[in-house]
């Protein structure tokens, strides 16, 4: 008896790591905010062995004095790399990315004039801005607001995840100034 009692015991560690490492892949791969619900889909396992194993994981990163943490936010979880690297992020961002730097700028200039008018958009852009602001919203990037003839453009939540910003729109702290959305130009003071 002790013998296949070892042996359960033997499978069913076997099993715990399977899991782990399917769970571990799953966040790595995925590189965003995943609800419960999506790390099921991906995984195929029961909510309260995925609990548990996130606990173990966020255990081992941190028992480990890893550059890789586990978020969670509202819950959703996501695997990351600890704030203190992400100057290497940056570093990155500079280099070879998955957004063009025609791309970039368009998303530059969403996030420090935000509201704009997708219009005023293209015409500090030129039409390409039409292909940036799509692939920007199907990121979750942005988000547009339909507003008579064209959308209204802001940064979506998941911009500040996606690029590890803590800090919110910083034009919302200078609520006592309008913004004019109708031009380029900066808001009047």
């Amino acid at each position: 008896m002790e013998v296949q009692s070892k042996t359960l015991d033997e499978i069913e560690n076997t099993k715990e790591r399977e899991n782990m490492k399917t769970l571990e892949a799953a966040l790595f791969v995925s590189g965003r905010f995943l609800s419960m619900p999506e790390i099921i889909s991906l995984t195929d396992l029961n909510p309260l062995i995925i609990k548990d194993l996130i606990s173990q994981l966020k255990e081992k990163y941190e028992k480990n004095n890893s550059a890789i943490a586990i978020v969670e936010k509202s819950n959703l979880w996501k695997m990351d790399v600890n704030p203190e690297y992400t100057y290497l992020i940056n570093k990155l961002a500079t280099g070879e990315t998955e957004f063009t730097k025609a791309e970039q700028e368009t998303l530059a200039i969403i996030a420090f004039k935000q509201p704009i008018k997708q219009s005023v958009m293209i015409k500090i852009r030129g039409n390409k801005a039409y292909d940036h602001v799509t692939k920007l919203t199907n990121l979750g990037l942005i988000k547009k607001k339909k507003e008579g003839h064209t959308n209204i453009l802001t940064l979506a939540d998941d911009f500040y995840d996606y690029f590890n910003a803590t800090e919110k729109n910083p034009l919302e702290e200078r609520s006592d100034k309008k913004l004019n959305i109708d031009s380029p130009e900066e808001p009047e003071e």
